[in-house]
């Protein structure tokens, strides 16, 4: 058991450091202006993935009694915003993959200091007891140093040396996809007992309940077309896990019940999720197509010019985009 604690939190720091490494390697300076440039739209997502999905985490696992373990693992990942896999939601539904992508990362870069908080406020509001908390200065460290130095430097190496950011995008989305991989691995394999309880359990049925509404929330609190709604709609409940992951390592020494509710909570996410990103693909409208056609033409065109050019267009024209590389870089299923 040791040595699967160690492999995971090995393979939990990869994974993060890759992941927001990869973000930052995706992220124009110009799409991150024209995105943040919607002030009303980023606001809305700030308090449904920051304030709503949180506290519809708590609740539901509130209303379907889970244990101690469980309500644990679901107010952990509810209190995480910004995964990766919401990025790639966009692309599979055909939706707004520029504005997720941004949405995505400044969840992400967000909820590195907002998520200890968050978590730590909800169990203490769950009665739970006071052995159930996070040591939130040690996590808001440990998260913001994982999470905010690598997307940073992602960042730069994107704005000032594309061509090298081109070159790493693709072996750094692999580094992160296999590392979630690892992640989810060891996690089953030091918790399998945990996680076949979990067949038939509340704690499966509470996370569909979960992710359904906070649909419905990421929808509601959204503003713009019909595939920039759509893609926050996907964005509010798909859940960042590198933190999530972290924080039972850190607070719960990876606590094997704690680790199998993660696991099937992130899991079942997934399952009703992806399914609903294919059928909203296959709704999409011709305009819908064309529309975000003449998006990726004009994708190329700012690649082509470069990206200080970029920038400037950006501050020009509130919609200008990132270079393509923004909508085909990867993410892990986090």
């Amino acid at each position: 058991m040791e040595v699967l604690t160690a492999l995971l939190n090995t393979v939990l720091v990869a994974f993060v450091v890759a992941t927001m490494l990869s973000a930052g390697l995706r992220t124009s300076i110009a799409a991150l202006l024209g995105v943040l440039r919607n002030g009303l739209l980023v606001l809305l997502v700030l308090v449904a993935n920051l304030v709503v999905v949180p506290l519809l985490g708590l609740a539901v696992g509130l209303l379907f009694a889970l244990s101690t373990a469980g309500l644990v693992a679901l107010v952990l990942v509810a209190s995480s915003p910004g995964a990766p896999f919401g990025a790639k939601m966009a692309m599979i539904q055909k939706g707004d993959v520029v504005t997720g992508s941004v949405l995505q990362v400044l969840l992400a870069a967000v909820g590195s200091l907002t998520f200890p908080v968050t978590a730590n406020l909800l169990l203490s509001w769950a009665n739970l007891g006071d052995d159930v908390s996070i040591p939130v200065g040690r996590l808001i460290a440990s998260v913001a140093v994982l999470q905010l130095v690598p997307f940073g430097v992602g960042l730069a190496v994107r704005a000032w040396a594309p061509a090298t950011a081109a070159s790493w995008m693709a072996p750094v989305a692999r580094t992160s996809n296999l590392a979630f991989v690892g992640v989810l691995a060891f996690g089953v394999l030091g918790s399998w007992a945990q996680i076949v309880d979990l067949i038939g359990s509340r704690v499966l049925l509470a996370a569909v309940v979960f992710t359904v509404v906070g649909v419905l929330v990421g929808w509601a609190l959204a503003s713009g077309p019909p595939t920039t709604r759509t893609t926050a709609a996907l964005i509010a409940p798909t859940r960042n896990a590198g933190p999530a992951f972290a924080a039972v390592a850190i607070a719960f020494e990876n606590d094997p019940a704690i680790l199998a509710g993660l696991t099937g909570i992130l899991l079942v996410g997934l399952a009703v999720e992806l399914p609903l990103a294919s059928w909203l693909a296959r709704r999409r409208t011709p305009d819908e197509d064309r529309a975000r056609e003449r998006a990726a033409a004009d994708d190329v065109e700012l690649a082509e010019l470069g990206p200080s050019h970029a920038a400037g267009e950006a501050g020009a024209v509130p919609g200008a985009h990132a270079s393509v590389t923004d909508r085909t870089g990867s993410g892990p299923e986090g």
